[in-house]
């Protein structure tokens, strides 16, 4: 593909010499080939000129679920990918929600060969446990050799404290990466939200921020035990920023992601019994979501994520209590970020993390492979449902006003691009 993007401002912080820079881009079979001012349209070449057109190395999400195998009405991996292609999304790390669940090598070939074609990479994450149950290692080896970037039983936290002992001190064999997912079962109970002042007017039973923080306390000492790379997905309270800072302090090889729907949005979203609004860990306060905002600023959380999980409209369409948790969140998650933060700090945070899971690192220079998201950050929208390009439509931004229009990708060769 000989193709020339005309007259695109670089978002790029990590090279000062184009960053916020206007300039054309010539990329020739998949290498960026020249970047300068203005480059003469060479022979054959594809033209590409978008209204107000930024550019920025692709995007990378720590924690997406389709429905590919087991819920194809969810999701597929091809429309899955497809969306997180239109969101600028290049690299994103696979989920283990589906049914079965990968906890074998075989599983983990399965994801990799059938979203391979396209122009975002996936990297799937394996079962720590056999079936997700909490019980028995899973094959964490044979699954690292076939291509799992880490070990996480999708929002199931490891209740077994010394199986995460055991997890942990194995894993250090491959430098595998073990997930625990904060959360401690008997003080959540029978909660669906967060506890307070909303809860209590809804009626509804409470989750404490206690619960999160609880199991994140006795993680970390685990972890002070035993070496090894822990990651914590999804943390939303400020008491858990607290904790994972005081880890790191100690030197501790901890990392952590908030969801960015905990980063706009609070339990106020709950007042008329909002499904969409349902999620795990559910939406808190604003004190809580202030300390999540400056610890993605100040580097406490190392990345945000999406934590787009698509569910059926009939496992939404029911009494709070009983409805599924979850919220897709690839199409707003540019528009949320740069609402809150401005395009530079969203930029920022929509790059990283994949050193965390031993990825290449894309870059924006000559001779590199071209690895972009293409985006006009100045778009104001009302988000609704005609915006949603998953199959899933549970979103928790439904009616949110947003800023920033993706315009698409180009990675492995291609570009994706709204039409």
């Amino acid at each position: 593909m000989n193709v020339l993007l005309k007259s695109a401002v670089i978002v790029d912080s990590s090279n000062p010499d184009i960053h916020l820079q206007t300039r054309d881009l010539h990329i020739k079979n998949g290498k960026i080939e020249a970047i300068q001012e203005t480059i003469a349209v060479p022979t054959n070449c594809k033209i590409i000129e978008l209204p107000n057109l930024h550019i920025s190395s692709g995007w990378f999400d720590s924690g997406v679920a389709f429905g590919e195998p087991g819920y194809e009405e969810r999701e597929t991996l091809s429309n899955g990918l497809e969306v997180a292609s239109k969101s600028g999304f290049t690299d994103i790390i696979l989920n283990p929600n589906t049914h079965p669940s990968p906890d074998t090598s075989s599983d983990i070939v399965f994801l990799k060969e059938r979203s391979e074609g396209g122009t975002t990479n996936l990297y799937p994450l394996g079962n720590l446990t056999m079936g997700g149950n909490g019980n028995s290692l899973a094959e964490l080896y044979d699954m690292y050799n076939a291509g799992a970037v880490g070990f996480y039983d999708f929002k199931s936290p490891v209740s077994n404290a010394n199986l995460l002992k055991i997890a942990l001190l194995y894993a250090q064999g491959f430098d595998g990466l073990v997930f625990s997912f904060p959360l401690e079962i008997a003080i959540q109970g029978t909660g669906v939200a967060h506890e307070g002042k909303v809860a209590t007017k809804l009626g509804l039973k409470g989750i404490p921020a206690l619960a999160e923080e609880l199991q994140i306390a006795r993680d970390l000492y685990i972890l002070e035990y035993t070496g090894g790379r822990l990651h914590i997905p999804t943390v939303s309270t400020a008491g858990a920023v607290k904790l994972i800072a005081s880890a790191k302090k100690k030197g501790m090889d901890v990392s952590c992601s908030t969801a960015i729907h905990n980063l706009l949005l609070t339990d106020s979203l709950l007042e008329d019994f909002n499904t969409n609004g349902k999620v795990m860990p559910p939406l808190r306060t604003k004190k809580d979501q202030s300390a999540l905002q400056k610890a993605v600023l100040n580097g406490t959380i190392d990345f945000v994520t999406t934590d787009h999980t698509p569910i059926d409209i009939e496992e939404k369409r029911l009494e709070f209590d009983n409805a599924a948790y979850g919220t897709i969140g690839l199409e707003t998650a540019f528009g949320t970020l740069n609402s809150l933060f401005g395009t530079e700090s969203s930029v920022a945070l929509l790059t990283r993390g994949r050193k965390r899971f031993g990825l290449d690192i894309p870059v924006i220079k000559e001779g590199a492979l071209a690895n972009l998201a293409l985006f006009n950050p100045e778009d104001t929208f009302v988000f609704e449902e005609h915006h949603i390009q998953s199959t899933s439509k549970n979103s928790a931004f439904l009616g949110q006003k947003l800023k920033g229009k993706v315009y698409g990708t180009f990675n492995n060769g291609k570009f994706n691009l709204e039409h």
